[in-house]
């Protein structure tokens, strides 16, 4: 592959998904896009970088861009966010909310649908606590593959062995042939959407809780700041945001403060308090 088509790849790439690759991912565009390749009779990357370049190219790009982006989840990933939820976050909301407000939750980059399942088991468990409170769950995810199949709520043995409890997967989940489907009572409290996270989420709404882990790794600053920037706005001063571990919000918005002792959890900065003005002639 030349360096020219290279760059086309890099830019359809961070233009399309925020996704940052160097010279030394070449072999992701390799392995990753040689099923495309085949299926639409190109003969190599230089091939189907100049037919990204070329009219009528949208399919192509999205194929190029949903297989490019990593598509990693599993059940109560890493543990403790689910953990300081399920202890903190639900509890305190439910507080501060008056009777009867919905409450808002966001998985974004949902991938197949384990993180936004993983919230929707905690918010089931917690109903009498909740006092019935109507809980939303949004997941929502660039891939329409991927959201296809959150939606169908089907899992693999080994999908289902990777972080959920088995206590949950009696529960909530019965056998489909040599896989496990969610019952409908957990599908029913999740809903999913293709959404890209460089689209402005004002049509997505206010949330009260937003999880987006793992996936600004990816990102250069610029978007991640553009991002988290605008997912703040998105809620209230009380709201709750979740990074993955390897993930902060240091040096790259101030919309956001630390929780302290919880790493991974930020909650929405308060706005500086305004300089009190002398009165005039004083």
């Amino acid at each position: 592959m030349t360096p020219r088509s290279f760059d086309i790849f890099a830019a359809v790439l961070q233009r399309g998904s925020g996704l940052v690759i160097g010279p030394e991912k070449q072999y992701l565009l390799e392995t990753r896009l040689g099923g495309i390749m085949q299926r639409q009779g190109i003969a190599d990357l230089d091939g189907m970088a100049a037919r990204l370049q070329a009219p009528g190219s949208a399919e192509l790009t999205r194929q190029v861009i949903e297989a490019m982006t990593t598509n990693e989840s599993f059940f109560f990933r890493d543990e403790r966010p689910f953990v300081h939820f399920r202890t903190f976050a639900l509890p305190r909301l439910h507080a501060s909310r008056p009777a009867g407000a919905k409450l808002r939750i966001w998985s974004a980059a949902s991938s197949s649908g384990q993180e936004a399942y993983s919230l929707a088991m905690i918010v089931a468990d917690m109903r009498h606590a909740l006092a019935g409170r109507q809980v939303e769950i949004l997941g929502t995810d660039l891939s329409r593959e991927q959201v296809l199949r959150a939606q169908e709520g089907l899992y693999s043995q080994f999908e289902v062995q990777r972080g959920l409890p088995m206590q949950n997967l009696v529960k909530h989940f019965r056998k489909d042939g040599p896989n496990w489907r969610l019952n409908d009572a957990i599908r029913a409290m999740v809903s999913f959407r293709e959404w890209n996270l460089l689209a402005d989420p004002r049509p997505l709404g206010q949330f009260d809780v937003v999880f987006c882990r793992n996936v600004l790794i990816y990102f250069d600053r610029p978007t991640k700041t553009r991002v988290l920037d605008s997912i703040a706005r998105q809620m209230p001063a009380d709201g709750l945001l979740y990074l993955g571990g390897a993930e902060t919000v240091l040096g790259i918005t101030d919309c956001f403060d630390i929780v302290a002792d919880n790493r991974g959890v930020y909650e929405v900065a308060r706005a500086p308090a305004r300089p009190v003005l002398a009165a005039a002639g004083r």
